[in-house]
């Protein structure tokens, strides 16, 4: 992921300076452990400013509302009471070339500062530190004590003091072509690393799209740079020394990340703030969906195992409650012909009453005929039981691994983030399992969540929507409240899959090809996705019902179809859909 540098951090300063001072503080708000919101209102606009000290996606940007859920973070509960009211009067930095930036907060704007909200963005060192006046550390985001570092502490009650400064050279527009070259090739090394180690303010990301606007390789030595090499990288450098100084910037995107210099762009943005917001807000949504998927496939993994080893267990105990009767056949055997018992004997051969077949029964030496006997009677009375007790227990445990089943196949399927609906679809699977108790809420922190996934949505060949459910809560939306009488429900036979509802307009009626779309597209989001064919059922939604007490997204249904889908198939029509 790439972190904000000192370059961008002057463009997001430029257009908050611009366009955002003064500004009073309205309200502060705490999204997660890692990021915080100021409400902040101008005579003209207003709106939140995000400032974060993740440790890969440290940054500051203008952002949308959050969400409408209470705020119990320690944190903005202290910046809420103190910078509350307060006008936000300058953003200045601390120290030239220094990712350090100083919000000055005063009762009114031509007022002295009383507040100093320091924000260090400084990749896995970020911080947010605020200040009194006289810059006593008030509060702090993440408190840095002396067994965590040796060289600087961070806590409450301290003086602040700024990081330790940079050692490296200053970039100037004033600095000549030839003392420029002279610092660069000091040393015959990289091109990349030579910059990088020469002067201060820059980063790896800056310098690798440098070197590539001039033609260049960023591994090349300075050794073998020729002259046209040296002035080539020389005009990028005053370039953007000069952007620098003028406060002028192309934001947008590009192939590895983004830019503000407007070199190897893909895509425009309109200003730095919605750059820097969306591309953070996308590359941490990923990296959440992708742990968070990790997490829920190894806890259902885990889960599933332990059942299955329970069902086994339960199926080889009804295995033995199979033998009840004999037990009680070879006593019946025993009671009719116990005249030819013998004291001693440890078995006895009798002839059976049905099939006059020779049948062994092993015998207690101890125990007389009866006794034997009863012993029998008593095994085939505990076996009996013990089925009655097993049968329950196992039809529990199966249901348990069939909806775990059904929750690993919606796993599955969301197996590549493409946009925060994933991840959205994703928290609602963590909820609900935590809500079936199969995680616990202090594990497994909610996400604060504005609005309800949605499921797929394609169209058939005859232009029917076909609607696709993600996770149980979207199927049984869909199954049990979406569904009109028109609608035709489709389903993987005896396979977990996503519930698939092809919606039909009152007197139009589907053809053989818009079936066989959902089926294949049924079968493709089911476990069944590898397989070339996989039966698929479909009926009216009227006749697909909700055991009582059943798990989301179990159903049960009668008066179905059965047509076979090809997954493999399903995806040449994902293909003409996107």
């Amino acid at each position: 992921m790439q972190q904000v540098d000192y370059t961008t951090l002057r463009a997001i300063v430029g257009e908050l300076q611009s366009h955002w001072l003064p500004a009073r503080v309205e309200q502060v708000y705490q999204r997660d452990r890692l990021t915080i919101s100021l409400a902040l209102r101008t005579q003209t606009r207003r709106g939140w400013l995000t400032i974060s000290w993740h440790p890969q996606g440290a940054r500051i940007c203008l952002d949308a509302p959050p969400p409408r859920i209470r705020d119990t973070f320690t944190f903005s509960d202290q910046l809420r009471h103190q910078l509350g009211g307060y006008a936000l009067t300058s953003i200045e930095t601390t120290t030239p070339w220094e990712r350090v930036l100083d919000f000055q907060f005063a009762k009114r704007p031509a007022e002295t500062p009383l507040w100093h909200l320091y924000v260090e963005i400084m990749g896995k060192y970020s911080n947010v530190i605020l200040t009194d006046a006289d810059h006593q550390i008030v509060t702090v985001a993440h408190q840095v004590t002396e067994s965590q570092s040796s060289f600087r502490t961070l806590l409450t009650g301290q003086l602040y003091e700024l990081p330790p400064p940079l050692t490296n050279s200053t970039p100037s527009l004033q600095e000549s072509f030839h003392s420029w070259q002279q610092r660069v090739s000091l040393i015959g090394a990289g091109i990349k690393s030579q910059l990088l180690n020469s002067y201060r303010g820059l980063s790896p990301t800056l310098v690798a799209s440098m070197v590539v606007a001039a033609n260049l390789d960023s591994a090349q030595s300075t050794v073998t740079l020729s002259d046209s090499d040296w002035q080539r990288l020389f005009y990028f450098w005053q370039l953007w020394l000069l952007a620098l100084d003028d406060g002028k910037f192309t934001p947008g995107l590009t192939m590895t990340g983004y830019t503000v210099l407007g070199w190897g762009l893909t895509q425009a943005t309109e200003n730095v703030h919605s750059l820097i917001n969306s591309y953070y807000t996308n590359q941490l949504n990923q990296q959440s969906f992708t742990q968070l998927r990790h997490q829920l496939l190894q806890k259902i993994a885990s889960l599933l195992n332990k059942l299955r080893l329970k069902a086994n267990t339960f199926t080889h105990r009804l295995q033995q409650a199979d033998g009840a009767d004999t037990y009680r056949e070879q006593a019946d055997l025993l009671m009719a012909y116990l005249c030819e018992w013998q004291p001693g004997m440890h078995s006895i051969t009798l002839a059976d009453f049905a099939s006059d077949q020779p049948v062994t029964i092993r015998l207690n030496p101890e125990k007389n005929g009866v006794q034997n006997a009863q012993f029998l009677y008593k095994q085939h009375q505990k076996l009996k039981r013990a089925r009655n007790a097993v049968v329950p227990l196992l039809e529990e445990v199966n249901s348990e691994i069939q909806y775990l089943e059904q929750v690993e196949a919606s796993l599955s399927q969301l197996d590549v983030y493409s946009s925060p609906e994933d991840l959205q679809t994703l928290n609602e699977i963590r909820s609900e399992l935590i809500q079936q108790q199969y995680l616990t809420a202090q594990q497994y922190r909610s996400e604060n969540n504005t609005s309800d996934s949605q499921p797929l949505r394609y169209f058939s060949p005859s232009g029917f929507e076909l609607w696709i459910g993600r996770n149980n809560r979207q199927n049984d939306q869909l199954t049990f409240r979406t569904a009109g009488d028109y609608d035709l429900w489709f389903h993987t036979q005896e396979i977990p899959g996503s519930h698939v509802l092809l919606r039909l307009n009152p007197g139009s009626l589907p053809d053989d090809a818009d079936l066989q779309f959902a089926a294949d597209l049924a079968g493709y989001y089911s476990r069944g996705r590898e397989s070339d064919l996989v039966p698929v059922v479909y009926t009216q939604p009227k006749f697909v019902y909700k055991p009582k007490g059943a798990k989301p997204g179990i159903a049960i249904y009668k008066q179905e179809r059965i047509i076979w889908g090809n997954p493999q198939k399903a995806k040449s029509y994902l293909k003409c859909n996107d």
